[in-house]
């Protein structure tokens, strides 16, 4: 069994994709077509049989003629091997710049995947690949966590090839009789991977003939002293981040380099490349708002932005996005029942005599309430210009605006704050506040709920 043969297929075996659906990004040069010319292979051995494999080329739309003949190429190759072609060509809008390439070609592969009900997407980065990634880190600052190069697997995305160098893969394909595409792109020093590759990785080699495999054994070390970390980290980890937030008590008490750490974890589980001098602006924001009842914005990319204050540091879409995104339903409340709103059920019933109530926490979604001052219908809605509210404990009303301001309630979660309202009066912010109009003075007179 030949040299890359074998080790795709040890590969496979290692995560049990003999039987699976694969996805390969296939650009139809050297790397990704002698993948799948490997693959094609394995596929006729017996213990592969009911492996299924799909060609996933992506047109960046940049090369005219020449990324449609290299895309026709790609479809007759895989034709001839058997596997079905999918394809998808790029918008004339996206920037033609390196990250905005990579984050619309992974989004291709992530429809591939998902339109194919797949198991894997593997793309063809070789040896060579994670030492230029490992030094084009270097040179833009980094730390241990970028020091690992470039994952064998991260979520449903696998190298099979890491460990395989481009003068192997090359010599396969000559000796395989492959003619892969050649992207006359590749060769054009404005983009910096090819600079490294073509000029400074050479220069280097005068130095150290042996550079390359120098930094992949970095990237060796570096995984190994990771899994040292993250053997004390992750009880740290579990407390501080979840559902794609920072918890700010549990954030706060930590030091500076374990907030850091962690830091740099969150931004690159939104897949944005940011080296040690953004991650460090990143905490001195939060360092800045984290006692803040009203907190702060700061954008970390088109239409994502970061938000912090005392109770929250989340990832909030754009000003514009957010507008875009108003519920204008309203519904009406005509007395007792279950009423739905988006995803939520707003219920309303009669308050039980010989129920024992305790006053819930304001933040609370539950409330005992009085309606014997107000009079059905009332509405369920989001907030409008001209709403007002009389704060329970307070003496007469004010804008519903500022009363968010004083509650702390962070911008981008008020156009979907959830309102009881008489007209524009404003009886109950859920989760925020009741309006002195139904709070409890003596019995409740019924209770209301949102689940």
């Amino acid at each position: 069994m030949q040299g890359i043969v074998k080790k795709v297929v040890d590969f496979l075996k290692k995560y049990s994709l003999q039987d699976k659906t694969i996805i390969v990004g296939f650009s139809g040069g050297f790397d990704s077509m002698c993948l799948l010319d490997v693959l094609s292979k394995i596929k006729n051995m017996p213990e592969f049989i009911d492996l299924n494999v799909v060609a996933a080329h992506y047109n960046h739309n940049w090369r005219g003629e020449e990324a449609l003949r290299e895309q026709e190429v790609c479809r007759i190759f895989a034709s001839a091997k058997g596997m079905e072609f999918y394809t998808q060509t790029a918008s004339k809008n996206i920037k033609k710049t390196e990250n905005d390439a990579r984050i619309a070609r992974y989004e291709f592969f992530e429809e591939a995947y998902e339109e194919y009900d797949a198991d894997a997407v593997f793309t063809a980065h070789n040896y060579d690949d994670n030492a230029e990634t490992l030094l084009y880190r270097i040179i833009k600052g980094t730390g241990i966590v970028g020091l690992k190069g470039i994952s064998e697997k991260r979520g449903y995305f696998y190298r099979p090839l890491l460990t395989v160098k481009r003068a192997e893969i090359i010599d396969y394909c000559n000796e395989n009789n492959l003619a892969p595409n050649n992207d006359s792109s590749n060769a054009n020093i404005a983009y910096k991977r090819n600079y490294l590759r073509l000029n400074v990785i050479p220069s280097l080699e005068k130095i150290n003939p042996l550079v390359k495999d120098a930094l992949n054994t970095l990237s060796s070390i570096a995984k190994s002293d990771n899994d040292i970390i993250e053997e004390y980290l992750t009880p740290i980890r579990d407390k501080v981040l979840s559902d794609g937030k920072i918890n700010p008590i549990e954030y706060r008490i930590l030091s500076k380099s374990v907030k850091m750490r962690l830091l740099h974890e969150f931004i690159q589980s939104l897949d944005l490349d940011y080296d040690y001098k953004k991650i460090t602006e990143i905490y001195e924001f939060i360092e800045e708002n984290i006692n803040q009842r009203n907190g702060s914005t700061k954008s970390l990319a088109t239409a994502l932005w970061l938000y912090a204050d005392e109770k929250t540091i989340e990832i909030i879409p754009s000003r514009k996005q957010e507008t875009e995104t108003v519920n204008n339903t309203e519904i009406e409340i005509s007395g007792e029942g279950e009423y739905q709103f988006g995803e939520n059920t707003f219920v309303i019933r009669k308050y039980e005599d010989k129920e024992l109530f305790v006053f819930p926490e304001s933040t609370s979604k539950f409330a005992y309430v009085d309606f014997s001052r107000v009079k059905f219908p009332l509405l369920l809605r989001t907030r409008k210009d001209g709403d007002v509210i009389s704060p329970f404990g307070m003496s007469g009303s004010m804008k519903l605006k500022k009363y968010l301001n004083s509650k702390g309630v962070p911008r981008h979660n008020r156009n979907t704050l959830m309102l009881l309202c008489k007209e524009d009066e404003v009886l109950w912010a859920v989760g925020v506040g009741l309006s002195s109009k139904i709070a409890v003075k003596d019995k409740p007179t019924h209770v209301v709920e949102v689940i």
